[in-house]
């Protein structure tokens, strides 16, 4: 990595897969305080992971910190990413992505579930009085990578490079927000009941790929309405444009409650809300997920996340001043060098040219 590349090194996006997980989405008080108390914590998040991860060294703690549409501009005003709005939602009825409050989020990651409740501790201390915590999910790994259901998740997740192109944006793309990424995150809660009594091959035509094996059904006998065909996105060449998943089971069996918290990253929110339109209106509209039949999405939030430098800096942003904030003012080493655009094939993900699907503006 070159210095320059430094300025706009991603937050822990695509760090290695661990066997557990927190999800905290919080929201800030409505005062002057409040606001200046996030703003100085935002310097602070590297130093407590790598404070509380020493003490563990191989136990891959990472943390990644997002803020929504509101919260960016309560916080932080103008210039904003590009990408970043309100959460939108599909559906109607029963079958509906809903929108949730949330102005910060953040998933810690670590293979001990100690590591992320010390880190998660240390990380609300220092937001005491300053937020509201609206919901907070412990998720665990399951049995050979698999989800609530019983299928694997995550098999079609880019990795190395490739996971880089599409969840880091360019230079050529947000400029002033470079080495960022967008993020969307829902909790769904699942009928086991009404699933586990479905036969298998059932189960395997609504999610597209065979439970035991984990391999992708044959076209001529995949629905069109099966989780697998409305997630999966095409350019119009022909290539599939992808996001990073890092879902997580969670529950409490002894109150029923069995649930998958969704959580997905991109270089741009249009893939992730595309998907989540294909499934909760469908392709076209009536042929929906069928998986939604037995999964309920009970929360719903997109969020910003700013390259580590940038999250470092917002820490001296004023908004009242509404500067141009430069990625590279973390870093005071690094004087009049432009930051390089993030690793990829293009610098583009030709998010307008999707398969079926509108260009959002």
């Amino acid at each position: 990595m070159t210095p320059a590349s430094l300025t706009q090194e991603p937050q822990s996006v695509s760090s290695a897969v661990t066997r557990n997980a927190f999800f905290i989405v919080a929201t800030v008080n409505e005062d002057a305080a409040s606001r200046a108390t996030v703003r100085a914590w935002c310097a602070d998040v590297a130093n407590l992971v790598r404070a509380v991860g020493k003490r563990v060294p191989a136990g891959n703690l990472s943390c990644v910190v997002g803020f929504s549409s509101d919260a960016w501009d309560k916080l932080f005003g103008e210039p904003r990413p590009a990408g970043l709005h309100p959460f939108r939602e599909f559906g109607t009825g029963e079958r509906k992505a809903i929108a949730t409050p949330g102005d910060i989020l953040l998933h810690i990651r670590a293979d001990e579930t100690d590591l992320c409740f010390e880190l998660a501790t240390q990380l609300m201390t220092r937001l005491e009085g300053a937020v509201t915590t609206v919901d907070e999910v412990h998720g665990f790994r399951n049995f050979d990578m698999r989800a609530m259901i019983g299928f694997v998740d995550g098999t079609e997740n880019p990795t190395g490079n490739e996971a880089v192109h599409f969840t880091v944006i360019g230079e050529n793309e947000d400029p002033e927000f470079c080495g960022g990424s967008y993020v969307l995150v829902q909790k769904y809660m699942h009928d086991m009941k009404g699933w586990n009594a479905l036969p298998v091959e059932a189960q395997e035509h609504i999610i597209g790929r065979t439970k035991l094996q984990d391999i992708e059904l044959d076209e001529a006998v995949k629905p069109s309405w099966s989780h697998s065909s409305l997630t999966t996105l095409e350019d119009d060449a022909g290539n599939e444009i992808k996001i990073l998943r890092d879902n997580m089971p969670f529950g409490r069996p002894g109150s029923a409650e069995f649930g998958t918290y969704f959580i997905g990253y991109a270089r741009s929110p249009e893939p992730i809300e595309q998907m989540l339109e294909n499934m909760f209106v469908g392709l076209p509209p009536g042929n929906y997920d069928r998986l939604l039949d037995f999964s309920r999405a009970v929360t719903g939030g997109l969020f910003f996340v700013p390259s580590q430098p940038l999250l470092e800096a917002l820490a001296e942003v004023d908004p009242g001043a509404a500067p141009t904030m430069n990625v590279s003012a973390a870093d005071s080493s690094e004087t009049d060098t432009e930051p390089a655009a993030a690793p990829s094939a293009d610098g583009s993900l030709a998010i307008g040219s999707l398969k079926g699907a509108p260009r959002y503006e």
